[in-house]
């Protein structure tokens, strides 16, 4: 017998460590380091100065190299590298975004008309293509971290476990790996290779299906009618236009599926425990997976009509063993062959996700994921030659 009912109330009562963290904006955050970079403070000072807040606003790639010579050592980097990626779903600070007027009722239809063109008729018409993809893994719930732990790391860098949550467990940098995809029309295939590693049972999770499809998520959000205008933003020195959409869960394909979580259940064997009998259980490692709606934004180049970045953001519930997944997909040109097309170059994913499944465990926890991939050496499918940024 599965025990849903009893995660679900564990699920209501918790209040995830994660939550506590100080809210600053971006400017805070270059006065925290200034400051401490003034006083001369420790790279472990700094990092750990850095594990205890969190951003309301986006913290883009240029100001983190604005204050790349305030951070000082390899700690105190992966803590930037992690407020990153936790703040890429985010809107950046109000002096970042162009003061230009939202455009007319008229003018916003055109640019989305654009926009799904782009998406059916060029994006998802793109050859099969190959790429090489990156992905580095933060995650918190680490228990001891190697000396050789670093932003080229193997998985065997860290241990990770599913206690309690302190504030020594913070999201800490875990492993990098690389690894061969292919591409139709734009979206990433799922891999036909068996992946024997144990998932769950090694402390990690994996996503088992590629991320949202462009074409898919644009057509299910014009079809659900919910695409509003919402702002101007300045992306890789150009304006964009940004526009939010919904999609319910009754007109959703959108799947999220991790593996991999323990599941208990009777196993009909009577056992004997004590001074009596008890019927004995098992455990298995099991997959999540449901369709789920979802909401998110467009990031629109107002002249070709170009969809240049998607934000999405799952709509999961609190008896859900993943309890959260915000995902930020970048696109940019890309030499393939003689061609230029535009591809995924970054990515990023946060997710929380209750490890123990529905598993007794002598102390419930939430653990927090942070993915930060990036797409390199694309070529035409078949093809030997390699594509250049």
């Amino acid at each position: 017998m599965k025990r849903f009912g009893l995660i679900a109330v564990l699920l209501m009562a918790v209040t995830p460590a994660w939550s506590a963290n100080r809210k600053i904006t971006v400017a805070e955050l270059k006065d925290m380091l200034t400051t401490m970079h003034q006083a001369a403070k420790s790279d472990q000072d700094v990092a750990t100065a850095l594990k205890q807040v969190e951003l309301t606003e986006e913290l883009t790639r240029t100001e983190m190299n604005n204050v790349a010579s305030d951070v000082p050592g390899q700690l105190s980097t992966e803590q930037l590298y992690v407020l990153e990626a936790r703040s890429a779903v985010l809107a950046p600070p109000a002096a970042d975004i162009p003061s230009t007027p939202a455009p007319d009722a008229a003018a916003q239809k055109s640019l989305l008309d654009k926009a799904v063109d782009y998406a059916t008729k060029t994006y998802g018409q793109l050859p099969e293509l190959t790429a090489v993809k990156t992905t580095l893994r933060f995650q918190d719930n680490v228990e001891a971290v190697a000396a050789s732990s670093g932003l080229h790391g193997s998985a065997t860098d860290v241990s990770v476990g599913s206690g309690s949550q302190t504030s020594a467990l913070s999201v800490r940098y875990i492993n990098s790996a690389d690894s061969a995809v292919a591409l139709a029309g734009g979206a990433e295939k799922p891999s036909s290779e068996k992946d024997k590693t144990p998932w769950g049972a090694n402390g990690q999770i994996k996503a088992t299906t590629p991320g949202p499809s462009l074409g898919a998520v644009i057509q299910e959000a014009e079809a659900a009618g919910k695409i509003t205008w919402l702002r101007w933003e300045t992306v890789n020195g150009k304006q964009a236009a940004v526009f939010s959409f919904a999609v319910p869960k009754k007109k959703s394909r959108y799947e999220v599926n991790y593996c991999c979580f323990p599941v208990t259940e009777d196993t009909g064997r009577m056992g004997y425990e004590g001074t009596g009998p008890n019927f004995q259980t098992g455990t298995s490692w099991k997959s999540f997976k449901t369709i789920v709606g979802y909401h998110g934004e467009f990031f629109i180049d107002p002249n070709s009509g170009t969809i240049i970045r998607i934000v999405t953001q799952a709509e999961l519930k609190p008896s859900d063993f993943v309890h959260q997944e915000d995902m930020r997909i970048d696109y940019g040109p890309v030499y393939v062959g003689d061609k230029t097309y535009m591809l995924p170059l970054d990515s990023f994913t946060f997710t929380e996700v209750v490890p123990n499944g529905d598993n007794y465990a002598a102390v419930y926890s939430v653990r927090h994921t942070l993915f930060n991939t990036t797409y390199q050496n694309y070529a035409v499918a078949g093809a030997t030659t390699t594509a250049q940024k």
